[in-house]
């Protein structure tokens, strides 16, 4: 069975989403796999949301560690003032995650998951933990934002786009791929949209619509479909042993070195259920 570290922040009605259904698929049996604690940023009172979050994580039963970084930071940031030189982090958010191991130290994960977790991850606690996230592109793809990753599909006219799991590292949205799906984003009602594109042109489509427009919406529709059935799908598939993590990097079940494991196939089956 894994054993899962679940960070989120809890900030909104698409974290307790995320953990319901994760939840959910372990019940049934669906996932090999149990979620050992869940880790916040934030403490009760904070936030209306996150409060919301941390009703539904204690009614499942599960170990809830809170530290809020927000007042961490308030109090000690002086204390802690520079950039650390590699990572460009500041000093008090590495010493903020130090403070957070020391809280997680008699949990022993195979796998965290960043579900929703607003803090950018130090180079320590990648270090110590296999730690996995969510990024809305194939492999080999755009980096950054959501918008910016379609902007750049839009912009260099992409057939296809995906959505993966990848490690987490200093780097950002640069560590190895653990897992992915890919869809097309051409054919059936894509192509009328490409036509308005090309015909208005996309300075004037940023100017005038920005994300409002109808292909970037279509494209984040696409993409939200399948975020949630590749991250359920990801852990089924390491439950199962079928995509191992071992030292920072990726192995298939025969113990090969993978650059990711193609989840598209069960994604798909995912996204038709809905």
């Amino acid at each position: 069975m894994l054993h899962v570290g679940w960070f989120s922040t809890g900030r909104d009605e698409a974290a307790r989403l995320l953990l319901q259904t994760v939840c959910h698929h372990i019940r049934n049996g669906d996932i090999a796999a149990r979620i050992s604690f869940v880790f916040s940023n934030r403490e009760p009172g904070e936030s209306e949301q996150s409060d919301l979050f941390f009703q539904l994580v204690k009614s499942y039963g599960i170990p809830l560690i809170c530290f809020s970084s927000k007042k961490f930071q308030a109090e000690l940031a002086d204390k802690f003032r520079g950039t650390d030189r590699d990572t460009g982090l500041p000093l008090w958010r590495l010493e903020y995650d130090h403070r957070v191991m020391e809280l997680l130290d008699k949990f022993k994960p195979d796998l965290c998951v960043l579900a929703g977790y607003m803090l950018i991850v130090g180079k320590e606690m990648c270090r110590k933990y296999n730690m996995i996230n969510l990024h809305p592109a194939k492999p080999g793809g755009p980096k950054g934002t959501w918008q910016e990753v379609i902007w750049a599909l839009i912009e260099s006219r992409a057939t296809e786009t995906g959505v993966m799991m990848h490690l987490v590292t200093p780097e950002l949205d640069s560590g190895p791929v653990v897992t992915y799906c890919i869809f097309p984003i051409v054919g059936g009602p894509f192509d009328q949209l490409w036509k308005e594109v090309d015909s208005r042109g996309l300075s004037n489509i940023k100017k005038e619509e920005g994300e409002n427009n109808r292909l970037f919406q279509l494209i984040r529709q696409h993409g939200v479909a399948r975020e949630l059935p590749l991250i359920v799908a990801t852990l089924k598939a390491l439950g199962e042993g079928k995509v191992k993590i071992r030292n920072g990097s990726v192995f298939s079940e025969e113990d090969r070195p993978i650059p990711g494991y193609d989840l598209t196939e069960e994604v798909e089956k995912l996204v038709k259920q809905k």
